[in-house]
């Protein structure tokens, strides 16, 4: 197995003292775990971060073998995760999104779609820039997952916020139901630090 592709890093698991597993989502082939040797070390930590761009290179001997990965920075997030609402939504979406798929199967879609929030939260790490995106990123993942019929709730930019509010509650009970249950629910806190977050912001 050998692959060279554009990627947005996902989730990064610390393996031994330096090393990391690292889930990293490709248009091409969907998502992919790499290990990544020096990967918790001081020069690849800011590369490894979750929401970086990056050109990964997996290379394994056989398809069930998990792939050593090596990386180059296209475009880092790095000045994002100084926002604490806009560091909440990366580390939210990211994670969701870590969880929620299988490996190795293409999801063009929303590779575009996770692509387009997060340079929606660069573009304007105000809220009101991006909330809708998320809305609608959550929504398309319980599509092309099979849950729900793909049609985001009744949202757009003019939409005030007790209306956008709404509407992530419902995405959110539906990722919950469908999505994120047993010992994948503890990822739910970052969701619930994000409304709060939200919610505080738009008081």
């Amino acid at each position: 197995m050998h692959l060279r592709a554009q990627a947005l890093v996902l989730s990064v698991r610390q393996h031994g003292e330096h090393n990391a597993v690292v889930r990293c989502l490709t248009r091409e082939a969907g998502m992919i775990a790499g290990y990544v040797r020096g990967g918790r070390s001081r020069a690849l930590r800011p590369v490894l971060q979750p929401a970086n761009l990056i050109v990964g290179e997996w290379r394994a001997r056989t398809e069930d073998q998990l792939a050593g990965l090596t990386v180059e920075l296209t475009h880092s997030r790095a000045p994002l995760y100084s926002e604490p609402l806009a560091s909440a939504a990366l580390e939210w979406v990211t994670a969701l999104t870590a969880i929620a798929l299988p490996e190795s199967q293409a999801y063009p879609r929303l590779y575009g779609a996770l692509d387009g929030m997060i340079g929606a939260i660069e573009a304007a790490p105000a809220a009101r820039g991006w909330a809708v995106a998320l809305v609608r990123y959550e929504d398309l993942l319980l599509a092309e997952l099979g849950y729900g019929l793909g049609q985001s709730p009744a949202v757009s930019r003019e939409s005030d916020w007790p209306e956008i509010i709404g509407a992530l509650a419902f995405t959110g009970r539906e990722i919950e139901a469908h999505l994120l249950t047993d010992r994948r629910a503890e990822a739910l806190a970052a969701r619930a630090r994000l409304i709060e977050r939200l919610k505080r912001a738009v008081a």
